[in-house]
């Protein structure tokens, strides 16, 4: 054979693998942890009452500026392309506790209240999470190839009395069990990715997620997956004596060297840029925030979004996921190119097959 007839031989060879390897590279799942979306913090929360306000504008003007912010209703918000919601749950077993007087059936009954400062900062547009739930389970029935929505949970038990509102019953064991409960009663197995999904035949979540075990991205459409935002003392509560996550509802939000690590939330995306990548690298789940307490839109800084929207988080919080006119008519956090859910500019930065994975509704 010749030079020149080698050459080709060899040429086309390359061309067949070349082709091999760009295949197999389109052919790569997408996965839960190479989505990246925009949602809100303290999704439920409406405005405080007015009398409030002008109270703690009086006496401690820098607590009111920083929850002078409120949302639109749930489903607005999900129909906006919101895609992680954060709800506050306040143990309540028996009913009335956060009633402070008031005859108002949802807060006399049983079970968790979503309150942000009961008896202060208590306006919620859902009082009972059955009701959150029930909410966002209808509107997930009506939309069922949505990209799996974080819902982000915090186990409120803040002793608010003291500035004139009602102390939180403490979270135990007992009430994480309720939790648990709660949420199963409402939305059913095939709407909750859960840890054990996750974890399949591996002996800990961690080594799971290491080894890219996340659900693809067509497995999890029309699903939630619920995260508990806490430190060490009420995650260890709630992991209890299991190896990870047995059993439980909620990923938590620990270190990369926990046995029971999926999921972070690493809130500074200016400060914690280095660690959200290299979490995100890994194949850890995060959230960050892209603002917080009224600052950066009440001065038009974007350095903090920006931030978030590159760092790789896979959900990016926002008090503004509109404008606020009273605020600024500027300071937005837009949704990624306009979509509901777009590659992970970390996990896939040549993209995923399509740049929008998640169109708006």
């Amino acid at each position: 054979m010749g030079q020149y007839a080698c050459k080709a031989v060899l040429g086309a060879l390359l061309a067949v693998v070349s082709g091999v390897n760009s295949t197999h590279a389109q052919e790569v799942p997408v996965r839960l942890n190479d989505l990246r979306a925009v949602g809100t913090h303290n999704s439920y929360k409406q405005p405080m009452p007015a009398e409030t306000m002008v109270r703690l504008q009086r006496d401690e003007p820098a607590m009111a500026q920083a929850l002078d912010y409120a949302h639109r209703p749930l489903v607005e918000q999900l129909d906006h392309g919101a895609r992680q919601l954060e709800l506050d749950v306040n143990y309540d077993p028996r009913g009335g506790h956060y009633a402070a007087g008031s005859s108002a059936p949802d807060l006399l009954a049983p079970g968790f209240k979503v309150l942000h400062m009961p008896g202060l900062d208590n306006t919620s547009s859902c009082v009972r999470l059955v009701q959150c739930l029930q909410v966002l389970r209808d509107w997930s029935d009506a939309h069922p190839r949505h990209v799996p929505i974080l819902l982000l949970f915090n186990a409120k038990d803040d002793q608010n009395a003291k500035g004139g509102g009602i102390d939180a019953l403490r979270f135990d064991a007992a009430a994480f069990d309720a939790l648990d409960a709660e949420i199963r009663s409402v939305l059913p197995a095939n709407k909750l990715i859960v840890p054990d999904e996750v974890q399949g035949d591996f002996p800990t979540l961690r080594q799971a997620v290491l080894a890219g075990q996340w659900p693809t991205l067509e497995q999890a459409r029309g699903r939630f997956i619920f995260a508990l935002d806490e430190q060490h003392p009420k995650v260890a509560l709630y992991q209890g004596t299991r190896r990870s996550l047995e059993g439980r509802v909620f990923f938590v939000n620990t270190d990369a060297s926990a046995s029971a690590a999926a999921y972070m939330t690493i809130n500074d995306p200016i400060k914690d840029g280095d660690r959200i990548r290299r979490a995100v690298q890994q194949g850890f789940l995060v959230r960050t925030r892209a603002d917080a307490d009224t600052r950066e839109a009440r001065a038009n800084d974007t350095r903090r979004r920006d931030a978030a929207l590159a760092s790789g988080a896979h959900y990016i919080s926002t008090d503004y996921l509109w404008p606020d006119p009273r605020v600024s008519v500027d300071y937005v956090v837009p949704l990624p190119e306009g979509a509901a859910a777009t590659c992970n500019p970390v996990r896939r930065p040549q993209g995923c097959g399509a740049t929008v994975l998640e169109a708006m509704p």
